[in-house]
């Protein structure tokens, strides 16, 4: 059992557990009003752009946290790191719920909890190295992005359901208790790492953020893979958050939009659940990449020209389960190809590649969309062709040499 000085606990599974719901509840926090823009304009009295900045002020909170962000998760572990992430979801949460009617006073809570989401996000990699073995990191950092998931789809879904029966203040305090409830949970669970590493000593050591940078800009498989997150996560953040503005054009409501959106982040949950577990199981990552890719831009092309609603539920179905699959085994492969640096690190540069393309994705759309129906049809192709030079880059990185060698003991 101790041939190799490292051992795996089950209580990693709690440990994940509870930063997965958190995780969940920051990002239905965040596409709240995504699948509800018309019903929101009408309830504050303001236009389409600055309910769709509800959303965006996530993106742009991050381009300034992130990295301080990551230096505390690195620096002072996940107590301190994630924990902060987590009160700011909980109290800021609350708040929003208590000034359901106010544009302002729920803007500032919106960038509240904005200020918790990379400390949440920029951990995903840090929590699956703390707590698993090398071989189950990709099932685990897959897990956690899957809460993610879960947390937008529970907001394209619950949220029209919700105001159409109970109004927008009704719903914001339904979401408020529950995100108060989830940080207490988190902050009573959580625990710092395992009495014994579940890796080799070597591995367990990484470099402090602000080393990281020395290291990981020299990595040209990194640089490849920050630009596939810049045009796939900068995709996704403005799809996710036009939906609506994209369907209703074509005749949807926002029901359906809000159906559509969150059957897109249902097969992302299924992918999640699946292209990681093989990717652990191959011990491949690249591949895996190109496939996402491959799939996502295709099923993206449905979106854009179907009108048929079925197909636009097949086509969000496939876009979902290969766009966001893609994810944690890029956090994965990001962590393991720039190995010693931190995974907070590592992740928080891909992630905010992808804030920084969404903030310019979503003003490009709602900027480029026809001024006389509000079709959406011309910035999507624009999507489409980037998605297709994204696919090309990922041709371009090369495996990790990490991924092939170590294996654990479990208790």
């Amino acid at each position: 059992m101790q041939k190799t000085g490292y051992r795996v606990y089950g209580y990693r599974w709690v440990m994940l557990s509870v930063y997965m719901i958190i995780i969940a509840v920051n990002q239905l926090l965040w596409i709240t009003f995504a699948p509800i823009t018309n019903e929101a304009v009408q309830h504050y009295g303001v236009s389409d752009l600055k309910i769709g900045f509800l959303s965006m002020c996530f993106m742009i909170v991050y381009l300034v946290v992130s990295i301080p962000a990551s230096w505390i998760i690195d620096t002072y572990g996940i107590r301190v790191g994630v924990g902060t992430g987590a009160v700011l979801t909980g109290l800021f949460g609350l708040l929003r719920g208590l000034v359901p009617s106010n544009y302002n006073l729920l803007l500032m809570a919106q960038v509240g909890i904005a200020i918790g989401q990379p400390f949440l996000l920029n951990a995903i990699t840090k929590v699956a190295a703390r707590w698993f073995p090398i071989e189950e990191r990709a099932t685990a950092s897959g897990l956690g992005t899957l809460s993610s998931y879960i947390g937008l789809l529970a907001g394209m879904i619950l949220t029209p359901w919700l105001v159409s029966g109970s109004g927008i203040s009704r719903m914001l305090y339904i979401y408020g208790i529950f995100a108060l409830i989830s940080a207490v949970v988190f902050i009573v669970f959580v625990r710092e790492r395992p009495p014994v590493a579940p890796c080799s000593p070597g591995q367990e050591e990484r470099a402090l953020a602000l080393d990281g940078l020395k290291l990981i800009f020299r990595n040209k498989n990194f640089n490849w893979l920050m630009f596939i997150f810049f045009i796939g996560l900068g995709v996704f953040n403005a799809v996710a958050t036009w939906i609506e503005n994209i369907l209703r054009p074509r005749g949807f409501s926002s029901v359906q939009a809000g159906m559509t959106g969150g059957l897109m982040i249902a097969g992302g949950i299924l992918g999640a659940l699946i292209l990681p577990v093989l990717s652990d199981h191959y011990r491949k990552r690249t591949p895996f990449i190109m496939i996402a890719l491959a799939g996502a831009t295709i099923s993206l092309i449905g979106i854009t020209v179907a009108t048929n609603y079925f197909m636009v539920l097949i086509s969000a179905m496939a876009f979902g389960f290969f766009l966001l699959s893609s994810g944690p085994i890029g956090f994965q492969y990001g962590a393991e190809i720039t190995y010693p640096v931190s995974e907070g690190t590592s992740n928080g540069f891909l992630l905010l590649a992808g804030q920084i393309s969404g903030i310019l994705f979503i003003f490009g759309m709602n900027s480029f969309k026809s001024s006389i129906t509000g079709s959406m049809t011309r910035p999507l192709v624009v999507m489409i062709i980037l998605m297709s030079v994204s696919l090309l880059s990922s041709t371009r990185i090369r495996e990790s040499s990490l991924i092939k060698g170590e294996h654990g003991h479990r208790l």
